[in-house]
């Protein structure tokens, strides 16, 4: 498959997804019991910590959630689309845990080629991610945090990452 080809792909994907998103949020045992989704959020936008990215999250469902995650280096960048599922824990307001799979692009430069042994010859990282972690939306703020585990691995490059961090959004309705 070619990059273009590719690139068309994740481009339709993040298209269809905004197209077809709705107005829906986190669901957590507070909402469950008021139906009133004081508490929730439909979207946030903020950064993640370790690798340094930006996040932005938007609920299409109230249990699943896109999350696009970007790394911007002097070396080139890489971009992460995740498809997200939540499970509300019981008896601790605006508490989830979640999951949930996608995949990677990343192009890089000759130097980060040289500076990374053992990732190949092609400057294009293409492979799948998955990630599990916690996620803590604030009352009566409209901040949210999460720290997860998300590893990935490069198909084209045949590396493994073991990466996570911690995220702080601002978050929407």
């Amino acid at each position: 498959m070619s990059i273009n080809k590719l690139l068309v792909l994740l481009s339709f994907c993040l298209i269809a997804n905004s197209l077809t998103a709705q107005e829906y949020t986190l669901d957590t045992t507070l909402n469950r019991q008021t139906h009133l989704y004081a508490e929730g959020y439909t979207k946030a936008i903020g950064v993640k910590m370790f690798p340094g990215a930006l996040s932005y999250k938007q609920f299409t469902h109230n249990t699943k959630a896109f999350e696009a995650i970007g790394y911007l280096t002097l070396d080139g960048f890489s971009i992460s689309a995740l498809k997200e599922f939540y499970t509300p824990i019981a008896d601790v307001e605006q508490l989830s845990w979640y999951y949930g799979y996608g995949g990677h692009l990343g192009i890089w430069s000759d130097e980060w080629k040289r500076t990374n042994v053992g990732t190949g010859n092609s400057n294009i990282a293409v492979g799948f991610d998955g990630i599990i972690g916690l996620d803590y939306k604030f009352s009566n703020a409209p901040f949210n945090a999460s720290i997860d585990w998300q590893p990935s691995f490069s198909i084209i490059q045949s590396y493994f990452k073991n990466q996570g961090g911690i995220s702080i959004r601002y978050t929407f309705k």
